[in-house]
This record gives structure tokens, sequence and C-alpha cells, in this order.
């Protein structure tokens, strides 16, 4: 049973919304950064980057307590505004590429992470989650949501269509070329029946933003441990997600790069690649997998086809199912001796629209040795390994759609 909460979100009024909400901070190259906080003073570069106003690089809990002034300013120079009752936000988004999607930005409740209805695929680093939370308990808000992912469900999604005849609270188009649009559902009975269905979704899955998640809900625990009077209303039992259905949700795949053959010359990497797939060299003709246990290779200016042997990999979950997990399994750990995919320097990942011709440039030029491209994972595969308690290897989906920081903001 799924908890959906409305909640007053304070965000950008509509004459600046285009010019607030950003990507995220790691999106963008330190170029890109410095020239959009210099030609554009109401980006939300601006609250995360306080010490751009003093050209300083400030960290810890000075940049914290920084980030929480420049908040409070922009809610005083009235750059923000707060909704007056609580509001669920459909929320659409069409891309560069046309594709759309469509959902509810709401609040969820960390008890249903802790309850293991907030299902995850992925690992998280336990510094990075107290920092995060120590960054939340500081600045008192969240700027971008949780993108949870559920179950299509008809009764939710005609409301949402309902709700997107009626004209937007906010459209604008950004320079990434992405259109947005919001609109707000107040009514109370709409708002009870979106909740009657969500409580018939037993699980949602983390799509992305594993680390937001798990740091709200270290928050939510130190401040319920710390209340005497807890009661279960608290600012800090909630946090900020994007609820979207399964079919809206885009999977694609990250690319392998590899720094070294570990040692071997490309005769003796090939024999024993042989002992795990059957290869076929394609030669200059660019080569992508057809289906699942399949990989492109790029190494020495060809492309091969690699073809898994069924008698050398045996399949008992369904993490060994997942290409990323199966080429690490095979290939990357023990042939090219890498152990640790999150600190190695040895690999890198790679998410381009042109993934086999950004492989074959990385190759070419020397910063790399050998790339590798698969399919994509699918949504019933990180269903499965989030429902087996399992997780994924680092960089396995790269997830659509990226969400907008400063749209809406929660406030602790």
């Amino acid at each position: 049973m799924t908890k959906i909460i409305p909640f007053k979100a304070v965000r950008p009024t509509r004459s600046k919304v285009g010019l607030v909400a950003s990507r995220s901070y790691e999106s963008y190259t330190a170029e890109e950064r410095d020239s959009r906080m210099h030609y554009n003073p109401f980006s939300f570069l601006h609250i995360i980057n306080p010490g751009f106003k003093y050209d300083q690089v400030i960290k810890g809990s000075e940049r914290y307590n920084l980030v929480r002034n420049r908040y409070l300013e922009f809610k005083e120079d009235g750059i923000f505004i707060q909704d007056e009752k609580p509001t669920l936000y459909v929320y659409k988004i069409v891309n560069r590429d046309k594709y759309e999607f469509s959902g509810i930005i709401a609040l969820a409740h960390a008890e249903d992470y802790e309850n293991n209805v907030i299902k995850k695929h992925e690992d998280t680093i336990s510094d990075r989650e107290e920092t995060f939370k120590t960054y939340l308990k500081t600045v008192g808000f969240n700027a971008e949501p949780v993108l949870l992912t559920h179950r299509d469900n008809d009764v939710i999604a005609d409301i949402i269509t309902h709700t997107q005849k009626a004209f937007p609270e906010y459209e604008f188009t950004m320079t990434y070329r992405d259109t947005h649009y919001l609109w707000k559902i107040e009514n109370p009975d709409t708002i009870a029946i979106i909740q009657g269905e969500f409580k018939k979704i037993e699980t949602v899955y983390i799509a992305d933003g594993h680390h937001r998640c798990s740091s709200s809900y270290l928050l939510y625990k130190d401040e319920k441990t710390h209340n005497q009077n807890h009661c279960g209303n608290e600012s800090y039992n909630f946090f900020m997600c994007y609820f979207l259905p399964e079919s809206h949700l885009r999977i694609h795949e990250f690319n392998r790069l590899v720094r070294d053959l570990n040692g071997l010359n490309k005769e003796a990497f090939l024999v024993k690649l042989d002992g795990f797939y059957k290869i076929e060299n394609r030669g200059t003709t660019p080569y992508h997998p057809e289906r699942a246990h399949q990989f492109s290779m790029y190494l020495d200016g060809e492309f091969y086809a690699l073809v898994l042997r069924k008698s050398a990999y045996s399949f008992n979950t369904s993490l060994d199912e997942l290409d990323a997990y199966l080429l690490y399994k095979t290939i990357l750990q023990p042939i090219l001796g890498i152990e640790d995919l999150k600190n190695s320097n040895r690999i890198d990942y790679s998410n381009a629209k042109n993934e086999l011709i950004n492989i074959k440039s990385l190759v070419d030029s020397g910063e790399f040795k050998v790339g590798f491209n698969m399919r994509p994972a699918t949504i019933d595969q990180l269903k499965s390994i989030a429902n087996e308690g399992l997780t994924m290897p680092p960089k396995s989906t790269y997830i659509l759609p990226k969400l907008r920081s400063g749209l809406t903001i929660y406030e602790y």
C-alpha cells in the first residue's frame, strides 16, 4: 500500500520559472555553470552554489548555511511563492527527442522506504548518505524529487489526462529543448481518489535518486529519535517524489570503456574472451547487439559481435540475467581484472546518444583500449532485481526523464 501525500510547494512565479529551473548541478560542466550563473541571476544554481557570488569555492557546513541564505533571499525577493492549499502536481515533460513523461509530484512517506514499499535496485554509499542528510537538515528544503515508478493505473491516468486539458500553471521550454508543464490538483475529492488508487499499488520502485531517498530516510530516523512528541505528521516524515507510471519510463544503457587490457596483448585477450563468447569480427561496420547476452566490442579499429556461450555461465537469479552484471562477471572481473567498479580508474562509462560512434572515437583517441556496448535493461529486470533484494552494478541504467531542480520545493 503506497502512500502519496499532497503538500504546499514553494515554487517560482510563473514569469520566472523558466529562468529558475535548472538541471542537476553535476550535469553541467564548470564552464556551463559559470556562464549560466553569470548571465542569469534567477537560476537555481545560485542557491546551490552560493560561493559564486564571492568567486570562492565554499564547502561543508559553511556552504550549507549559505545555501539556506540564498534560498531565503529568493523567497524574500518574490522569486518563490508558496501554495496555500495541499496540492498534487501533475508534471509533464516533452524532451528534445519527443518522448513524453506524465506523472504526479507529491510526497512519499519515509515509512514506505523503511517497510520496503519503496524498493531500490542500486547500492548507496554511506558517506554520501550522511553528507546529504546533513545538507537537508541545514538547508531545510528538498528541491529535486526522487523519481519513483509504479505499475500503470487507468484511474490515475484518466485523472492526469483530464487535468492536462486545463490551462497549465507552467509551460516553458529550456535551452536544452525540453518543454515542461505543471498543473495543480487541489480538489480534496480528486486527491482522495488518487490516494485510494495508490493504496492498491503494493510496491513502487526507485528509478533515480537512491541517495536522496536514503538520506531523507536517515533524516527521518534522526528527527524521530530526538523528538519525544513524534506523532507522524511532522515535515521530516516525508520527502518529495515524482510518481511516474512504468510505461512512461525510458531506460537506456551505459557503455563501458576500459583503459588497458590488464597486461594482455590483443591476441591473448581474444583467446581468453573465446572461453565465454562466440566472437565474430565485423571489421569497420558498427555492430549493435540484437538481443540480451550479446555485446558489441570495439578493439584496435574493429567491431566485434560477442554472443554468450550457454555452457559458460549459469543463471540463478534475476541479477545474473542483467547484461551489465554478465559483462562484469565474464570479462571485466576475470579477464580485465577490474574488481571495484565504483572506484577503479581503469574503467569509465558513456551514455552518449550515438553510442557506437562515441565508443569508436574514445578508443581511437588512445584514451581507452576497448569499449563495450549492450542492450538496455528492462523495467521488468529492474523490478525483479529490487524484489529479490539484489542491487545492480554501478551505471547499469541511464533513466529518463531527468528532472529539474527548483521547479517545486518541499520545506522541512
